[in-house]
């Protein structure tokens, strides 16, 4: 029996072993711009709660519901890219149930920038009957609406996939994604046509209002620095709406890319990818409202630095 040389041995090792380095470097990399995005949208949520200007205002309370979902997704996509990138291989079930979250979080979003640029449009367009047009009750039930609608869609990929009689493994070889739970050929027709019409018509919905607050900037009987902002605030929606129909080719590519190139290489797209289709729109809203808005900036940054500030005074005490 022949023994293997010692050389070749060493070099298997430090092969694995650089693979491995290599996968935690990439999960720390991602993961770390992920939470720290989580941790300021967390933050300018509980601002949006702190005052009642905030709890009775149509706008504020949009944008509270776009940063719910944005937090839900960032959380829920981040453990499905750390179980692909540790190569945990999860049941079908529990796969499903990960995979729902981000699924039903991808269609809230279009819809609910949707509503925003609405808002915008009536507020700016229409000043005199913003009041009795965009109200507390009617901004709960276009909020409600959006989310019975997302449900409703991923209700209806569920229901392809239990009467559908095609047979899968109760153990998943690939990594978990929704590409490898929702594998009837129906259900990604649905998906791509109701993903189609959704991003058309909020595309469509978004131009419109950007055109008419647009319009209404030249006149010389509005506010043009108010219409000005409105329609900067439109144009960073069609932005982030471009960039979150982006992110629903991140599987895609990374499962194309897993059959060409090394695994190596395939660490380094999914790390970027990630960072840029996954995190970056989600963290839009932050930067949108968060930062450009007079009443919320202040109150935002207050409330960052003193979480910082406590959370230094307490590591300090504790070397002290």
């Amino acid at each position: 029996m022949l023994k293997m040389p010692r050389t070749n041995y060493n070099n298997t090792a430090g092969l694995k072993y650089h693979t491995t380095q290599e996968t935690l470097l990439y999960a720390s990399l991602t993961i770390g711009p992920n939470c720290i995005f989580l941790y300021i949208n967390s933050v300018l949520l509980f601002t949006l709660r702190s005052k009642p200007v905030f709890r009775e205002t149509s706008r504020y309370i949009l944008l509270y519901n776009l940063l719910l979902v944005d937090i839900v997704y960032l959380i829920s996509s981040a453990l499905l890219y750390l179980f692909a990138v540790c190569r945990i291989k999860l049941t079908f079930y529990m796969c499903r149930a990960l995979t729902l979250l981000p699924m039903l979080m991808s269609v809230i979003s279009p819809l609910s920038l949707t509503v925003m640029s609405l808002e915008r449009f009536v507020a700016i367009c229409y000043p005199l009957r913003h009041t009795v047009i965009i109200t507390v009750r009617s901004t709960g039930v276009a909020i409600t609406l959006v989310w019975v609608t997302s449900s409703l869609s991923t209700l209806t990929q569920i229901l392809i996939l239990i009467y559908s009689k095609i047979e899968f493994n109760l153990q998943l070889k690939d990594f978990c994604s929704k590409e490898t739970v929702f594998l009837v050929p129906m259900s990604h027709h649905f998906d791509r046509v109701y993903s189609g019409i959704v991003f058309l018509s909020a595309g469509v919905t978004i131009i419109c209002s950007y055109i008419g607050v647009t319009l209404v900037a030249r006149s010389a009987s509005t506010n043009k620095a108010s219409a000005r902002k409105a329609s900067q605030t439109l144009l960073l929606h069609l932005f982030q709406l471009g960039l979150i129909l982006i992110s629903t080719l991140f599987s895609p590519i990374i499962t194309a890319a897993a059959t060409i190139m090394e695994r190596s290489h395939v660490l380094r797209l999914s790390s970027l990818t990630f960072i840029f289709l996954k995190i970056l729109p989600r963290c839009l809203s932050t930067l949108i409202y968060g930062l450009r808005d007079q009443t919320i900036r202040p109150l935002l940054i207050q409330h960052l630095c003193c979480q910082w500030r406590c959370s230094f005074q307490k590591r300090s005490q504790q070397v002290l």
